[in-house]
């Protein structure tokens, strides 16, 4: 009786240990300085239109990036930044200039990170990840009755 015991208590314990994994990969960032490995400048440049992100590292509870896309018929830009209060992180999009949208950290691992605002038409989802060198980001939603998507992958760049 006494092995059946101890066969139990290492089951019990082997699943508890395998639930504490599962929620430690997968858990959200514990603070914004998790998010350092976006900081930086990059660029892409396809079929005459450049593409460009920048953020600066974190520090005082915020990081501060931008977007640009040039080339074609008209140039969009979009001011971003992401916030640490009360325990939580949340990523602001102001494109063109338009009043900040909030986006809530619900999803993160080790250089990947996805925001979330269910209430918004479009975008519902961004997300970051890092590929090799290069930072990618996708934004997904509803839209006309389907999921769009669209996404970008930048390299490093110089500012100049």
């Amino acid at each position: 009786m006494r092995h059946l015991g101890t066969v139990t208590f290492s089951i019990v314990l082997a699943v508890l240990i395998a639930a504490h994994a599962a929620t430690a990969e997968s858990s959200p960032t514990r603070s914004l300085a998790d998010l350092s490995w976006m900081a930086g400048s990059w660029a892409s440049s396809e079929s005459g239109k450049v593409s460009e992100e920048h953020w600066i590292k974190p520090a005082g509870g915020l990081m501060l990036g931008v977007h640009r896309d040039t080339g074609g018929a008209r140039t969009a830009f979009e001011f971003l930044r992401i916030e640490e209060s009360s325990g939580k992180i949340t990523y602001l999009a102001s494109p063109q200039g338009q009043p900040a949208t909030p986006f809530e950290l619900v999803e993160s691992a080790a250089q990947r990170a996805v925001f979330a605002n269910p209430e918004h038409d479009f975008p519902q989802r961004i997300l970051y990840w890092r590929e090799g060198a290069s930072l990618c980001a996708a934004v997904e939603g509803p839209m006309n009755g389907e999921t769009v998507s669209e996404r970008w992958c930048w390299q490093p760049a110089a500012l100049k």
